[in-house]
């Protein structure tokens, strides 16, 4: 499988198909424009990503047209596109992992993984305190899907709600640093303001990163109180 590697003619091909991947669907013209190349120079990019399966062509009916006027070409990244770059950063992960792990040791790898879910911290808590507590799974759900990890999330049989990822762009790093694992945890159990429990990862070879949360009442005390008052 082609690898997105900066430099030269491959280094403004990445580019390009970084864009389609960021953007995508996304027309020759546009790609043109973000890069400042010449329609030949983007069309002979184009021509090779096709041709290493990394991108497809779509096309699309202009909205209010019928049958009238040429459907506009786009390109969408395709699955082998997605795992290449998916690839080239877990490879990327992994190395500076280790590299941060020789020198400084293993508490420095867990200070680094906590940073690195700061940002989803940051950004979420905010909207966790506005959103009701039986909504926070889902939409944690749709923040991690946002970011590529292709979350949802469902009621769990024995109680509570169950939140899945279906991707990990760091799996092989996560297998090698399981600190990245559970900085991520403490991060939900944060977020949700209940107790969670990983029950399965992709890094340790599980199809699926399976999550167990804990029914609110167990994490909020005003919930955990009123249950008290009922059960009285």
């Amino acid at each position: 499988m082609p690898t997105m590697e900066p430099g030269g003619e491959r280094g403004t091909r990445a580019r390009v198909a970084r864009l389609i991947l960021e953007h995508g669907p996304v027309a020759a013209a546009a790609l043109g424009e973000r890069l400042g190349l010449t329609p030949a120079a983007v069309r002979r990019h184009l021509d090779a990503l096709l041709a290493d399966g990394m991108i497809e062509p779509r096309t699309v009916r202009p909205r209010g047209q019928r049958g009238r006027g040429r459907p506009a070409k786009l390109f969408a990244i395709t699955d082998a596109g997605r795992s290449a770059f998916e690839h080239a950063y877990d490879d990327l992960a992994g190395s500076a992992l280790r590299y941060l792990a020789d020198r400084m040791g293993q508490e420095a790898v867990a200070d680094f993984a906590r940073s690195q879910v700061s940002s989803l911290l940051k950004r979420l808590e905010p909207v966790m305190r506005t959103v009701p507590a039986d909504q926070r799974v889902q939409v944690l759900a749709q923040a991690l899907s946002a970011e590529g990890y292709a979350a949802s999330a469902s009621k769990a049989k024995s109680g509570g709600d169950q939140l899945c990822q279906h991707h990990c762009p760091v799996a092989h790093a996560a297998a090698e640093f399981p600190q990245l694992c559970e900085a991520e945890t403490e991060a939900f159990a944060q977020l949700l303001g209940t107790p969670v429990q990983r029950l399965a990862t992709i890094a340790h070879g599980d199809g699926v990163c399976t999550t167990h949360v804990s029914p609110q009442s167990l994490g909020d005390p005003a919930q955990r109180d009123k249950s008290k008052e009922t059960g009285r």
